[in-house]
C-alpha cells in the first residue's frame, strides 16, 4: 500500500484541508472504494475498511440502511462493544426498528415549529458570546466563539444551568478532541478520558432529567421524559446517551464550520467581499458552501449486512464502509468546479449533514441558524476581523470523527458590548 494511501495515518489528518482533499481526489479517480487501513489502539491489529470518497455510492449506501447498516459494529470505524456504541452515540448507532421509536421522540422536539424558540434564542446567545470578547482586538476564535456559542445554545435548550457550562465544555473537548493530548483533561489514556467524560455527563443529565420528571418546565429536557397527553417518552437509561450524542455531534457542525469558514474566507477574500455587500442575499447560500467545503463531520461507517455488489464491485457480508463526506462533497461529477469556494454556489446538494435516509443530521435546520447568526453578527459588529495566524488541527490519534481546529488567531478593531 502507497504512503498516499494511508488514511489511518494520524499525520494524513493533521495536514492542511486542501492537501488532504487533494489526496481524496486521486482516491476518488481510481476507485470510488479505496481498501484501507486503521490502527486499533484496543486490539493491536490494524481494522480494515472500504473508503467512500464518490458521492453517487455515498448517497446509494446512506440510502439503503437494511443493506449497509449502523448498528453492527458502530459508526466508528473499531468495532464497539454495544453498550459502549449506544452510551456515546445513542440512536446514530442503532438499526430500526431501536432507531426508527428513539427518533421519532426525539423529532417532535425538533422541528422548526417546536424549535422556534431556540431558534430566536440563538440570535441574543451570539450576541453575548460577541460582547465577552469584541473589546479585545485579538483572539482565538476557537476559544471565544466557535467552542462556546453552539454549546450554549444546546445547554440552554436542554436546560442545563450557565455553572454547568464548563463542566460540559470540558467533557465534550474530551469527546471531540479524538485523543488529542490537549483535549483529555490531564488523562494520559484515551479510553480512560473518554468514560470519565461519558460518566460526567450522564451523572448530570440525570440529575437534570430526574428534576424534570417532577418539575417540567419548557426545555428540551422536559419534553423529552415528561407528558401530559401519553406521548411515548425517552427512559432513564436513554435520557444521557441522547444529551451525549447532542452535546458532542450537535455542536461540531456549528464548531468547526465556523473555524474553517472563518479560514476559508480568509483564503478567498474575493467571496468574502460578495458576501459582506449582501448578507441578505447570499447568507443561504455561503452557509450551505461553508458546510460543503468544511464537512464538519469526517465520516460515518456503515456495515455490509449481507453479501453484495455495488457499483460492480463485490463485497462479503461484515465489510465496513466509511463514508468520507468531504470527499463526495468534491465529487465533480456533481459539483462544477469543486474545489473553488462560492458563496453564491447554487444548486448545492452537498451532504455535510449526511446522506440521505434515515441517519441524515436531525439539527441540520438549527445548525444553519447558528451559522447564519453567527456570520451575520460577526460581520456586523466585527465587519474587519481577519485571521493572523495558521490554523492548528487536533492532533487527532486516527481517522477522527470531527475534523476540528482547536487554534485559530483572529484580529479586528475593539467594538464597544450591545448587551
Amino acid at each position: 500500500m502507497s504512503e498516499r494511501l494511508a488514511l489511518g495515518d494520524p499525520l494524513f489528518w493533521r495536514r492542511p484541508l486542501t492537501d488532504r482533499m487533494a489526496d481524496f481526489a486521486a482516491f476518488r479517480a481510481e476507485s470510488p472504494f479505496t481498501h484501507a487501513l486503521s490502527d486499533n489502539p484496543l486490539t493491536g491489529v490494524p481494522d480494515e475498511f472500504y473508503a467512500v470518497t464518490t458521492y453517487a455510492e455515498l448517497v446509494e449506501i446512506s440510502r439503503h440502511p437494511l443493506d449497509y447498516c449502523s448498528g453492527k459494529g458502530s459508526i466508528s470505524i473499531a468495532d464497539m462493544p454495544i453498550d459502549a456504541q449506544e452510551f456515546f452515540g445513542s440512536f446514530i448507532t442503532m438499526d430500526d426498528p431501536r432507531h426508527a421509536r428513539l427518533r421519532n421522540i426525539v423529532s417532535r422536539s425538533f422541528t422548526p415549529r417546536a424549535l422556534q424558540g431556540v431558534l430566536d434564542s440563538v440570535e441574543t446567545i451570539c450576541t453575548e458570546v460577541i460582547d465577552n470578547m469584541c473589546e479585545q482586538g485579538e483572539v482565538d476564535l476557537v476559544e471565544a466563539i466557535s467552542q462556546p456559542f453552539p454549546l450554549l445554545v444546546i445547554c440552554d435548550m436542554m436546560g442545563i444551568p450557565r455553572s454547568e457550562f464548563q463542566t460540559v465544555l470540558d467533557a465534550t473537548n474530551t469527546i471531540l478532541g479524538a485523543g488529542d493530548p490537549d483535549m483529555m483533561g490531564g488523562q494520559t489514556d484515551i479510553v480512560t478520558a473518554l468514560l470519565m467524560a461519558g460518566m460526567t455527563l450522564t451523572q448530570l443529565m440525570g440529575e437534570i432529567a430526574e428534576d424534570r420528571r417532577k418539575n417540567p418546565t419548557d426545555d428540551l429536557t422536559s419534553a423529552l421524559v415528561h407528558s401530559s397527553t401519553g406521548e411515548e417518552l425517552l427512559t432513564p437509561e436513554e435520557i444521557a446517551p441522547f444529551f451525549i450524542l447532542l452535546a458532542v455531534a450537535g455542536n461540531d457542525t456549528t464548531r468547526t464550520a465556523t473555524s474553517i469558514g472563518m479560514q476559508l474566507l480568509g483564503e478567498h477574500p474575493d467571496q468574502r467581499r460578495i458576501w459582506q455587500d449582501d448578507l441578505d442575499g447570499v447568507t443561504p447560500t455561503a452557509v450551505e458552501e461553508i458546510v460543503r467545503m468544511a464537512s464538519p463531520v469526517t465520516f460515518m461507517r456503515r456495515t455490509a449486512t449481507r453479501d453484495l455488489e455495488l457499483s460492480g464491485h463485490s463485497f462479503s457480508e461484515g465489510d465496513k464502509f466509511v463514508l468520507f463526506y468531504g470527499a463526495a462533497n468534491r465529487d465533480p461529477l456533481v459539483f462544477d468546479d469543486p474545489e473553488r469556494f462560492d458563496v453564491r454556489r447554487d444548486p448545492n446538494p452537498h451532504v455535510g449533514f449526511g446522506g440521505p435516509g434515515p441517519h441524515f443530521c436531525l439539527g441540520a435546520h438549527l445548525a444553519r441558524r447558528e451559522l447564519s447568526v453567527i456570520f451575520r453578527q460577526l460581520f456586523t459588529r466585527l465587519p474587519d476581523i481577519e485571521v493572523v495566524g495558521e490554523a492548528i488541527p487536533l492532533e487527532a490519534m486516527g481517522v477522527p470523527l470531527v475534523g476540528g481546529i482547536k487554534h485559530l488567531p483572529v484580529r479586528f478593531t475593539p467594538t464597544k458590548r450591545v448587551g
